[in-house]
């Protein structure tokens, strides 16, 4: 079903998403402005205990192009928040997979301790329970303050798998039971690749949460929060200034309206800023090394925009 779902679509047409300020037909090219930071985001480091099929990241084992983000970096970027009066609410850690970088924890009680609320984006595998003793004395203080949020690709086994490996099922259903026993805040993210309707998919959850006992509401977007696929390569209109009231929608709606995203590349002296966390390649999304440098306005030159955020409705931070 992936693989038919995909080739429905024909490839991108390569003039478009090449100028930032006009479209392939010569229209104005929609832009965002940073309204308020509402949420900063850190890419932990790109290294993850998995190589899934079609990660928009490319994480895996070997996957370093975004080296392990230090807990004196966080610190100074919470530093830049308070200094700046930037009023963020909430802390999110990515990845990678968070937990491989050994330096979480004590990044997680930093943003906690300062009275942050923070989301994790974890696969809740080996990484997260080698910490488990640390994650459950942090849960004891911070706990109201902390989500966990859990990826399961699909609702059965087979697909999950397909996109995640071999043997990634059963532990990845073991740590969100283990979350879910110890009182944590837990929210799923699973994947609309399967070529079936929402409504569907969400019906699918709810029979694996009965089955196993998971105490969640399918049927809630912010407790399961259903992504779509991200592919660069296959067509997508471009966005135009014209289409947020064709589409009902505003340039304020934006995850880069109200988010930032901290990495740090393989050989920087430095992290830098980046528009989102969907995009923390591309030198054009690079806003600045620090939160004041990135305050500028953002250009929807990328596919991602267009798929993802302004016609997919969708938003990592969405809890």
């Amino acid at each position: 079903m992936h693989d038919a779902a995909i080739t429905k679509t024909p490839p991108l047409d390569p003039r478009k998403f090449r100028d930032p300020e006009v479209t392939v037909n010569g229209e104005r090219r929609a832009r965002v402005r940073l309204q308020q930071l509402a949420t900063l985001w850190f890419n932990t480091g790109t290294l993850c205990n998995l190589a899934c099929r079609n990660c928009y990241i490319e994480s895996s084992p070997r996957n370093d192009a975004l080296v392990y983000l230090s807990h004196a970096e966080v610190r100074s970027y919470l530093d830049e928040i308070g200094r700046e009066g930037y009023g963020t609410q909430l802390i999110g850690f990515t990845g990678g997979e968070p937990f491989m970088n050994p330096a979480l924890p004590a990044m997680l009680e930093e943003a906690l301790a300062r009275g942050f609320e923070a989301l994790v984006l974890t696969n809740a595998m080996k990484p997260m329970m080698k910490v488990g003793t640390r994650l459950l004395d942090i849960h004891s203080r911070h706990g109201d303050r902390l989500t966990m949020r859990v990826s399961i690709d699909h609702y059965t086994k087979g697909l999950h798998e397909l996109e995640r490996g071999a043997k990634s099922w059963e532990p990845a259903l073991a740590g969100l039971r283990w979350l879910i026993d110890n009182g944590f805040i837990v929210k799923l993210a699973g994947r609309l690749f399967s070529g079936e309707l929402e409504t569907a998919v969400r019906e699918g959850f709810a029979r694996l949460f009965e089955r196993e006992g998971i105490q969640l509401d399918a049927h809630d977007p912010t407790a399961l929060v259903l992504f779509p696929e991200m592919d660069a390569r296959l067509d997508i209109p471009e966005i135009t200034e014209a289409c947020w009231a064709k589409l009902g929608t505003a340039p304020e709606a934006m995850m880069c309206a109200s988010s930032r995203m901290v990495v740090k590349r393989k050989g920087a002296q430095r992290p830098a800023v980046v528009a989102c966390t969907l995009l923390p390649y591309d030198p054009r999304f690079e806003l600045g090394h620090t939160l004041v440098e990135a305050t500028v306005e953002v250009k929807l030159n990328h596919p991602h925009c267009a798929k993802f955020c302004v016609l997919g409705g969708a938003s990592c931070s969405t809890q």
